[in-house]
């Protein structure tokens, strides 16, 4: 492999927390009110320096998508899924669009977001009411 080129972010930027690579702007933050299987999730319009696995068939609470999970380009930890369909008429906005997990991730702050105990293994995208 290769030297990794990763695109560097300014503004309130959130980070892989192994390596501190950046990943996304607070500015393309679409919903702070995602779960994931680890707790807290972030949906973001865009998210850079990240690579994507296998795509496949995911039922999660608002149904059946199909999505990639996503990894940092520099040190290939996992830190969320990207959306890339939504069988559901009312789940399209969320195609292309990416989720970091919050316990994968530093804040703008640097600060870091633990898991959740007693958190539902199984993941989902469901959205706080």
């Amino acid at each position: 492999m290769g030297r990794v080129f990763a695109i560097t972010l300014e503004g309130k930027i959130y980070s892989c927390k192994y390596c501190g690579t950046h990943l996304g702007l607070s500015e393309e933050i679409m919903s702070k009110n995602f779960h994931s299987r680890n707790g807290k999730a972030y949906l973001f319009d865009r998210v850079v320096n990240v690579f994507l696995g296998e795509k496949e068939e995911r039922l999660m609470m608002t149904g059946s998508h199909v999505v990639a999970d996503i990894f940092c380009v520099r040190c290939g930890s996992y830190v969320g899924w990207k959306y890339v369909t939504a069988h559901e008429k009312n789940q399209k906005y969320k195609e292309g669009k990416s989720v970091l997990e919050c316990c994968k991730i530093l804040g703008p702050d640097g600060s870091n977001y633990r898991i959740i105990q007693g958190t539902h293994i199984g993941g989902s995208d469901a959205e706080d009411s």
